[in-house]
């Protein structure tokens, strides 16, 4: 069963049913500490080229975020699209405040006068008038001030800046502090088939919102590659508390996660798949609501993840004998 496309939520908004996330292609930025929050150097002319790629491979939807490599993901997205900005939807994120010449990450605002600031920015960035799906990229956010945040972004859509918006988060309750809102639409949230999120897949089925994958490759442990050495600009190379997966202390790929995805490797790679194409697989098979956002950083790899999309979803029987490998 193929599936090309799918709605985002109830903005009625259609995209490909694969997005291209563009965290990697903003190339190498820090916190604050020096820990890295990149994924290492970047080529723009690649990144270029591979955004091209993707297009021409029927991929609709690109979400970044003004933050990664602070300012220039967005830059080298927006140069890439062109002329041809209105073939695609796309998503950004703000909330996060960064210095673009030391590339360093220097805190967060959650103020609604920054949120307004800072989509001037996005926009100015991406070289377009609007941005179709505008997200807060504060996971913890207090719900409160959320939903000022929230009321702004109604007012965004009534002055034609902004589309639709959502709020990246794991939390359910926060989403659905967004959710109350007309023209909330999404939530991003972390989803691959070792993380599964049932209680995030539940709300967006019940409230109508797309289910945005972020990490849907696992940070690239779902490719099928052992991640030994890892350059020192790469986040997994000092993994941050929430990144699963990676040896805190440099090793790499930790070796009772690897087993797990061995264990998956014959269901993944049926149908002639890669196993990164059948871990996509597997979230369009999980629920209809699911917009998978694996990120790349050369044509190569932006070919093989589009390749996915005429391989179409996982079985129902697949999904339930992936359960049952895991213990779920």
């Amino acid at each position: 069963m193929e599936t090309t496309s799918r709605t985002l939520g109830r903005s009625g908004i259609e995209v490909s049913a694969l997005g291209f996330g563009c965290w990697a292609i903003g190339g190498e930025w820090q916190a604050a500490d020096g820990q890295p929050l990149g994924w290492g150097k970047v080529d723009d002319e690649e990144s270029v080229r591979a955004v091209r790629r993707a297009l021409d491979l029927g991929v609709t939807f690109f979400d970044t975020a003004d933050v990664y490599g602070t300012g220039h993901s967005e830059e080298v997205l927006g140069r890439a699209l062109g002329k041809r900005r209105d073939e695609v939807v796309l998503a950004t994120k703000w909330g996060n405040v960064f210095d673009p010449d030391t590339r360093t990450l220097t805190g967060a605002d959650d103020t609604p006068e920054y949120a307004r600031r800072a989509l001037i920015a996005s926009l100015r960035r991406l070289g377009t008038d609007h941005i179709d799906l505008y997200q807060l990229h504060l996971s913890d956010a207090d719900p409160v001030r959320a939903a000022e945040l929230r009321d702004l972004c109604e007012e965004l859509v009534g002055e034609g800046l902004i589309h639709a918006y959502g709020w990246s988060t794991d939390d359910p309750e926060r989403a659905a502090v967004f959710a109350e809102g007309p023209h909330c639409t999404a939530v991003q949230h972390a989803l691959n088939v070792l993380q599964d999120a049932p209680r995030l897949i539940e709300l967006c089925e019940r409230l109508d919102l797309a289910s945005i994958n972020r990490s849907p490759l696992a940070m690239g442990l779902l490719t099928g590659k052992r991640h030994t050495s890892l350059e020192a600009g790469d986040i997994r190379s000092k993994p941050p508390a929430w990144l699963q997966g990676f040896g805190g202390d440099g090793s790499g790929s930790d070796p009772e996660w690897v087993s797990r995805v061995e264990a998956l490797r014959d269901i993944l790679t049926s149908d002639g798949r890669t196993p990164a194409q059948g871990a996509l697989a597997w979230l369009w098979a999980r629920s209809p609501r699911t917009v998978p956002i694996p990120g790349f950083r050369t044509v190569a790899q932006a070919e093989q993840n589009a390749g996915a999309i005429a391989k179409g979803p996982l079985t129902a029987e697949q999904l339930t004998e992936i359960d049952r490998l895991l213990g779920r």
